[in-house]
């Protein structure tokens, strides 16, 4: 296992992450996505734990808590061996206010998450999405509060659109307020959408990329092709997140080619690919079962190479979008080497308006 810098925090991460999202769950959509137990949960933490992996994440919300308590009982005489992650924003009661990211509810929240963690302090703690409805500043003061106070290391956000992010950095920077250090997003093969506007963000700001969902839910794990699928897997009742499955087709395609001609599974090459992406901190898998757990830990053993990278990019790659095919097409780069370059001395023809 290798880790890798979580931002500037000087906190070293393994470059897999531990997801808790399979832990606990009864009844609804927690059936489908989770259902271990807690000698289910003890397995695949030691397992983690003994493979190298340091970082493991969960949420207030996955399986209305269940998820957190299941771990902090897992991790118990190994807290201090882990950096330990968790959210807040997602409906946890009927009340009217126990959802939403108001200090009121934050608050709150931390404190019940504490209890179910078995511990005093949250390396990571995560606001799950962005909440219309509460002042960002009120947000952030909030979690300022909870780092001063030592109930929480750092903070981070997750599922925000890039304005969303660079507004909070910039009240975090003018109030002087403890600042997100890291988003965790959706990012895979068959969805590249965070390279638009977020990772351009995430390398100019310095932040941590916390990866979630590798494999698309399932769909780039192998067991669906364009003539069948597997019954039992996560996808084919839980169809999240949405995908383009044609092109999702072609990727497993060239996923396929690259796994047999390395005698690998297409799931680890999908991971490997992530792990090759310069802004990836950590890559968040989990498992239900032991040998998928056991398949995902091997992909931090590939290296792809060159061409290999080149396939899996020109198969998944985004199609541009303004303002990024104007930039692309402009004339007026001042680098040296370019073959265009603006004169000091004479005038340049027109080139057409746009």
């Amino acid at each position: 296992m290798k880790y890798r810098q979580l931002a500037d925090t000087g906190v070293f991460v393994s470059e897999l992450c531990l997801g808790a999202m399979t832990f606990g769950g009864h009844g609804g959509m927690w059936e489908v996505i989770a259902g271990l137990d807690q000698s289910g949960v003890d397995a695949i933490v030691r397992r983690s734990l003994d493979a190298g992996i340091n970082f493991i994440d969960t949420a207030n919300v996955y399986a209305m808590g269940e998820s957190e308590t299941l771990l902090g009982k897992a991790l118990a005489g190994h807290r201090h061996d882990v950096v330990l992650a968790t959210k807040v924003r997602g409906r946890m009661g009927k009340g009217a206010n126990e959802v939403g990211l108001s200090r009121l509810h934050i608050m709150h929240a931390v404190e019940a998450s504490l209890k179910r963690l078995g511990t005093d302090y949250i390396d990571l703690y995560q606001v799950h999405r962005f909440d219309m409805h509460t002042n960002l500043e009120d947000t952030l003061r909030a979690l300022d509060d909870l780092v001063r106070s030592g109930k929480v290391r750092y903070v981070g956000c997750s599922n925000y659109a890039a304005w969303q992010i660079m507004k909070a950095l910039a009240i975090s920077r003018e109030q002087h307020l403890e600042r997100f250090r890291c988003t965790q997003s959706y990012y895979s093969l068959a969805g590249r959408e965070l390279e638009r506007e977020i990772i351009p963000l995430i390398k100019d700001q310095n932040l941590g990329l916390l990866v979630w969902s590798p494999l698309a839910g399932g769909f780039l794990s192998g067991k669906f092709t364009r003539n069948s699928g597997d019954e039992a897997a996560r996808r084919a009742s839980f169809d999240f997140p949405p995908v383009n499955k044609e092109k999702a087709f072609d990727i497993i395609d060239v996923l396929r080619s690259i796994a047999d001609a390395r005698g690998v599974t297409a799931a680890q090459v999908a991971i490997a690919w992530l792990l090759a992406q310069p802004v990836t901190t950590s890559v968040i898998i989990g498992a239900r079962k032991m040998p998928q757990l056991e398949d995902n830990l091997k992909s931090v053993d590939i290296v792809l190479s060159p061409d290999e990278l080149k396939a899996l990019d020109e198969v998944s790659r985004l199609a541009p979008e303004y303002p990024a095919w104007m930039s692309a097409a402009a004339s007026d780069d001042r680098l040296p080497g370019q073959e265009r370059r603006f004169s000091t001395t004479k005038p340049v023809a027109a080139q057409g308006k746009a």
